[in-house]
């Protein structure tokens, strides 16, 4: 009975090939099922898209980069005042990308032969105070330019200097216009 069973398995099966096979030479048999080039695949997995997006990716980052070096490489003039118990107003040329550890030291080898007691000081101990904020040796002009950092009274580098605004107007209200930064001693 089992050799018969397996025997009656086996043979519909094979006939169930035989007539979809004869019904699709014949084209009257079902509809095999084919993909549909109209439906959108795009949010499938594609390597070739995958690379090509990749690489498009850092072209892009390398030109973004090779911007962002080129704006660190610009000159900017800064007004500072070094302040030793009265105001000396002084401007240096640096680039944005320099840091302001950077930027103290070019301004303590510029005010050494008028200030003496400069030579002794090490730039860790000269601080660079803006608007109301001082400013950390790590932080680079670039940094505080793009983020368009903010004092109390307004925005940290707007670079046409005029005079101290908070003596002219109210410091409640918002200008446009900055005074110079000051470089003390942390003695100060």
């Amino acid at each position: 009975e089992e050799e018969e069973e397996a025997a009656v398995a086996v043979v519909p099966i094979s006939k169930e090939k035989d007539k979809a096979a004869s019904e699709a030479a014949d084209g009257a048999g079902p509809v095999s099922q084919l993909k549909n080039p109209d439906v959108d695949t795009t949010f499938l997995p594609d390597r070739l898209r995958e690379e090509a997006e990749q690489q498009e990716r850092e072209r892009l980052r390398r030109e973004w980069e090779a911007q962002q070096e080129e704006m660190k490489a610009e000159k900017l003039e800064v007004t500072y005042s070094y302040w030793d118990g009265s105001g000396h107003r002084r401007t240096i040329r640096i680039t944005k990308g320099m840091t302001i550890g950077k930027f103290l030291e070019n301004v303590r080898q510029q005010l050494v032969g008028e200030f003496p007691e400069l030579r002794t000081t090490a730039t860790e101990n000269l601080i660079y105070v803006k608007e109301d904020l001082m400013i950390p040796h790590h932080f680079s002009f670039y940094d505080l330019i793009v983020t368009k950092a903010r004092g109390k009274s307004g925005p940290l580098f707007h670079f046409d200097v005029r005079e101290d605004i908070r003596m002219m107007h109210d410091v409640r209200i918002e200008k446009d216009e900055s005074h110079p930064g000051k470089v003390v001693e942390r003695v100060w």
